[in-house]
């Protein structure tokens, strides 16, 4: 099939690579005409695994293509895919002006039947939105050519992102027309050999969908949390409890993991739209606000941990970071907890050594050179000149550490885990102090 997608982020990108892997010819459109030529050149401008080797394979054999040029993009596409981003807007809610504006190019050019998708995530009634916006143009133009807007939204985890596309759990398909359904059946034909996994409902139960699912993830996680910091201060230990309650089948295992709050693009931006949108037709999502506000009191964790270790006491001190992106196997920083542990040392007189796999690029392209922060190479490497410890993300590369290693190379013997990864016990036993979240044994020994 011919497709067309808008916008060579995160979202854009995955999917139309994933897309051409299956025989699809795609055209991707952006309005950023140097990201557009490092594309071209097999220059991928995010981090993803996998994802390099399936844009450069497709691109080769002329199945994904990238251009800035929207009109023969238009008329290239069969269906036309809106995957450009829906920032927060200043009270929380989504910024629907690119997406709209993506709708409004379309409804200039487009010359015969097409379906229009939003793959973006936006609120409820987006759809008609899109759709008054295609049709207002084609009135503008008098043209009297049918289309039909779809919602679909995408599940795709930082990390996992390409596996995420190439088998998914479930295909969400919003729309209140057959022949719209047929076009989106045949697309997603290949993804579906195994069994049916398309479920279709209206545009606005779809574009709810998404944000109910993003909500309720990031439910569970701020509950966890919300039960780590009661666990410290009952003695409990609420690895023990995570694991307690998530042998219960209608718990489960998934996203019960304590740490130092969420990040990344979509659960912060998503749980305040839906919000918002709750807040605009009259109802107050009294829920969604206290996951949110769990969340930014638990990214403070880290620092009100460290500086309760120095009495408050943090100029001058140097502390090593082990993570920077806001989950592991991504270089994405956007609402990373790093980024509040660092700006409070910053402001606390405290200086900063860090090591991320993947991210330290980005980081340096958010901050910049300081003399309050150096971007290691190697994980021991920021150990080096170091007071203590903190670890932010959860790569697979901090999970067993030497810990003799880590004693030698500190100033003062100390680990604050930021995502739980390790035993109090085992780290007391190499002579390290251990700092946990909700690790209520750990933190009553030094009481």
């Amino acid at each position: 099939m011919r497709v067309t997608i808008f916008g060579t982020g995160y979202v854009g990108l995955v999917t139309g690579a994933c897309l051409a892997e299956m025989g699809n010819h795609v055209v991707c459109v952006d309005i950023d005409t140097a990201k557009v030529e490092r594309l071209k050149r097999g220059e991928i401008p995010i981090f993803e695994p996998g994802l390099e080797a399936i844009v450069r394979r497709n691109h080769v054999s002329g199945l994904l293509d990238f251009t800035t040029d929207a009109a023969p993009a238009i008329a290239h596409g069969e269906v036309i895919f809106i995957a450009v981003g829906t920032p927060p807007d200043e009270d929380g809610s989504a910024d629907l002006q690119y997406v709209l504006a993506v709708a409004g190019t379309i409804g200039r050019h487009l010359d015969r039947y097409a379906v229009i998708v939003n793959k973006s995530t936006v609120p409820v009634g987006t759809a008609d939105r899109v759709r008054e916006a295609v049709a207002a143009e084609l009135a503008a133009r008098r043209a009297a050519i049918e289309f039909d807007v779809v919602s679909n939204p995408e599940f795709l985890k930082e990390g996992a992102a390409v596996d995420d596309c190439l088998r998914p759990d479930r295909i969400i398909v919003g729309a209140s027309g057959a022949r719209a359904v047929a076009v989106l059946r045949k697309l997603y034909a290949p993804f579906n050999r195994n069994h049916d996994r398309m479920v279709v409902m209206d545009e606005r139960s779809a574009e709810l969908t998404k944000y109910a699912a993003n909500a309720m993830l990031a439910t569970k996680i701020s509950f966890m949390n919300e039960i780590a910091n009661i666990a410290e201060r009952v003695g409990a230990d609420v690895e023990l409890v995570r694991q307690g309650i998530g042998s219960d089948p209608r718990i489960g295992y998934h996203f019960i993991y304590p740490g130092a709050g969420y990040g990344g693009s979509c659960f912060p931006k998503d749980v305040q739209a839906l919000e918002r949108t709750a807040h605009s037709h009259g109802y107050e999502a009294r829920l969604l606000g206290a996951v949110e506000a769990v969340n930014r009191q638990q990214k403070t964790k880290l620092f009100e941990l460290i500086s309760h270790h120095f009495n408050g006491e943090l100029a001058g001190r140097t502390i090593a970071l082990w993570g920077l992106a806001f989950k592991p196997n991504t270089d994405d920083m956007r609402e990373a907890s790093s980024r509040q542990l660092m700006e409070a040392l910053w402001n606390a007189g405290a200086k900063v050594r860090a090591f991320d796999p993947e991210a330290r690029e980005e980081t340096h392209r958010l901050y910049g050179d300081r003399d309050d922060l150096v971007l290691c190479e190697r994980a021991s490497d920021a150990l080096q000149g170091a007071d203590v410890l903190a670890v932010v993300t959860e790569w697979k590369a901090f999970r067993s550490p030497d810990f003799a290693g880590i004693r030698a190379a500190l100033a003062e013997p100390v680990i604050f885990d930021g995502r739980n990864l390790y035993e109090p016990a085992t780290v007391e036993e190499a002579g390290l102090a251990y700092y946990g979240i909700g690790r209520g044994r750990s933190l009553q020994i030094r009481r």
